[in-house]
């Protein structure tokens, strides 16, 4: 009998026995398709092709006893089977022609294939690993909890640095002006004081490193990891960066054993393919009625050999591990863009809260310093301070005196 064969290479058909068993046709798949019997992993689920984790999926088990018929497992003639396999194999390819155009030039379907776009996942991140210093994952992560309630959602940019082994670290968390909702973030960037943060960042040895968001309560309960809404936003920022290392980061609420909350952090990149199709246009947006977990396209593509307008979001998601570490700076001044604003007030009562350490771990703090960039020269003054701070050095005397006197103006 025939059976039909999906696997991430095509549909495919072998022939068996009518009373083959599971062994039996795993053999003819080895034979046939050159997957050896160690590497398969078969299943009626049609999820095991775009499941994160097949292997130690028990959903996917309902094929793995060897000596099983195929009759008892109610496989029969033409059963159209899923097939998952580790490793790579060499494809054959198809060579099957038509005619094209006025004079009949032959087209193979492998010259069909090449004229659509083949959405694929990304096995490794170019990203490989996102750690974030403790104190500014906790200072963005407590505000959304404690003031915000995860009810709206906010985002911000990350600023770090990349090693030579591609992990990234994440020292600062900026938050431009913006406005949440429950189901969106508008970012109204104001790119005066953005410049001013790079140029900050830039002189304490950090650099935009990647996008961090929240999810709200109410998308807790829905099946995506990101929506498409989401997707763009984040392909927006990466496309924008032209950095290879930018990172994604989620922060949401999630159930834990006991039936309480805790505060989850993940961490992604967006595949190549995914920015790269960002930044030829093809994602279209507003789309009525669409399932948030699905991505609509301009152009039809191919998603596990299938003709289609719409791609699941995880396609183009490529996971990335997550640390974190105790860096140099501190957050304990008051974040930029929140309610209430800082003010040289809050700068008087932080020099206050301080005062025992050594001046410039006193101001070691790029929220200070942005609120210090509204008043000092941000090409000539700022960059005094952030190199005491990056090398720990004295800050020059008068300097001092300015900051103390902005603060005792209060």
């Amino acid at each position: 009998m025939l059976i039909r064969l999906r696997s991430r290479d095509g549909l495919e058909r072998v022939t068996v026995a009518s009373n083959a068993t599971v062994g039996d046709l795993q053999g003819a798949i080895a034979e046939t398709l050159n997957v050896p019997v160690s590497a398969q992993l078969l299943s009626r689920n049609q999820a095991l092709l775009v499941s994160k984790d097949p292997v130690s999926g028990k959903e996917f088990a309902d094929m793995q006893s060897p000596g099983a018929t195929l009759a008892s497992l109610g496989i029969g003639h033409g059963t159209l089977l899923f097939l998952y396999y580790s490793g790579n194999r060499v494809v054959a390819p198809v060579t099957a022609v038509t005619p094209h155009g006025a004079f009949g030039r032959k087209m193979t379907m492998d010259d069909l294939i090449a004229r659509q776009t083949r959405i694929e996942r990304q096995e490794t991140p170019h990203c490989s690993a996102l750690s974030f210093d403790r104190e500014a994952a906790n200072a963005f992560q407590r505000y959304v909890h404690e003031s915000l309630a995860f009810a709206v959602k906010r985002g911000g940019i990350m600023y770090g640095s990349v090693n030579e082994a591609g992990e990234v670290k994440v020292d600062v968390i900026y938050e431009p002006p913006q406005q949440g909702t429950e189901e969106g973030l508008l970012l109204m960037r104001d790119m005066d004081e953005e410049k001013r943060a790079d140029v900050i960042a830039e002189g304490l040895g950090l650099r935009k490193v990647g996008f961090i968001f929240t999810q709200t309560v109410s998308q807790a309960s829905r099946d995506y990891t990101l929506s498409n809404a989401e997707i763009r936003q984040a392909a927006e920022f990466h496309a924008e960066s032209e950095f290879e290392h930018w990172a994604t980061a989620i922060v949401k609420l999630e159930v834990n054993e006991d039936g309480g909350a805790d505060v989850h952090f993940e961490a992604f990149q967006l595949s190549d393919q995914c920015v790269k199709l960002f930044k030829d246009g093809w994602f279209l947006e507003n789309v009525p009625d669409l399932d948030p977990k699905l991505t609509r396209m301009k152009k039809e593509v191919i998603v596990l050999q299938k003709d289609t307008f719409t791609v699941d979001n995880d396609f183009f998601l490529v996971p990335v591990k997550i640390f974190d570490h105790e860096g140099s700076l501190t957050t304990s001044f008051p974040v930029e863009n929140r309610e209430p604003p800082a003010t040289l007030q809050a700068l008087k009562a932080h020099l206050e809260r301080h005062k025992t350490k050594p001046y410039v771990k006193r101001i070691s703090d790029f929220h200070l310093l942005l609120l210090l960039s509204n008043f000092l020269d941000i090409n000539t003054d700022v960059p005094q301070l952030t190199e005491a701070i990056r090398t720990e050095g004295p800050v020059p005397d008068g300097y001092q005196l300015i900051i103390e006197s902005m603060a005792s103006s209060f």
